[in-house]
């Protein structure tokens, strides 16, 4: 019954305080901060601060593989039971790569999305390369949120071949729903990776663009030995050839953020609608026959 309580209030009051706490802060010197904070190893203190995590959140922890963690860390990039996201396999279907909230669809209008109501953006100013957004004219596009209580791994949506991996440096703004509705362009000022694939069967080109937020300003790719965070000072494009099969892991966030998925004419949408959930693995794309 406490538990319960305590969640309402957190759900009421959380949006706003979380906006001004996270944002009106040094973004980067808190998330170099929670970095080292969430590495600590030691399991009684990793024990005693998820059980408070738990406490004012909706962390659930039943599918995980373990629930013995040696971190806080830990339990952020936690990998769950084997069978828990099963694939849809149907070479028709596009897959989300994640467990996320839907947010803002649509098609790509004169290099334009939206990242809410309102709020469009430039899709050039997202990617960092005007010619890759220009080839993106007429495709759909979805926003998928990641909270930080959720499975922060992410999958291939469908067999690609990767090919190429573009690092862009920039802020870490929260990228929750009031901060959505109050700094615009937020995804093209975020760091945020931008990945090129090629859909297997169809050779059409598609994208994701992971973008990382306060708290989580790192992520690691499956398919790559760079790994992308603040501090970072290598390359910042590099050509791949690598083969993912639809449901393998092509990397993880270090806390929660957002992918961006931009798929090409020829695919309809069979998705959830915005504000729901979806897990990795279900379709959001079909191919018109």
């Amino acid at each position: 019954m406490t538990n319960n309580i305590f969640k309402r209030i957190y759900c009421v009051v959380s949006p706003q305080l979380n906006f001004w706490l996270t944002n009106r802060i040094p973004r980067t010197l808190l998330t170099h901060w929670m970095g080292r904070l969430s590495r600590i190893r030691h399991r009684t203190f990793a024990k005693v601060a998820i059980r408070l995590w738990q406490k004012f959140s909706d962390l659930d922890l039943t599918e995980a593989k373990t629930d013995r963690f040696d971190s806080i860390h830990d339990c952020f990039v936690r990998r769950l039971k084997e069978g828990a996201r099963p694939f849809d396999l149907d070479a028709r279907v596009v897959c989300s790569p994640c467990d996320a909230l839907v947010g803002q669809r649509g098609q790509v209008e004169q290099n334009t999305i939206f990242q809410a109501k309102g709020m469009p953006y430039s899709l050039s100013d997202l990617m960092g390369c005007t010619r890759d957004a220009a080839s993106c004219e007429g495709y759909s596009y979805v926003t998928l949120r990641l909270t930080s209580t959720m499975y922060h791994h992410f999958h291939a949506p469908h067999d690609v071949a990767v090919e190429c991996l573009r690092y862009i440096h920039g802020d870490v703004w929260n990228v929750n729903p009031p901060t959505l509705a109050r700094i615009r362009a937020l995804f093209a000022l975020n760091e945020r990776a931008v990945i090129k694939m090629t859909l297997e069967r169809s050779d059409q080109i598609a994208w994701l663009v992971p973008v990382a937020a306060v708290l989580v300003a790192s992520m690691r790719f499956t398919f790559s030995d760079v790994h992308l965070h603040l501090n970072y000072q290598g390359p910042t494009q590099v050509q791949l050839a690598s083969r993912l099969s639809k449901g393998q892991e092509m990397g993880w966030f270090e806390h929660g953020s957002t992918i961006i998925c931009l798929m090409p004419p020829g695919w309809a949408w069979h998705g959830p609608a915005s504000g729901e959930r979806i897990k990795a693995g279900q379709r959001l794309w079909t191919q018109d026959i």
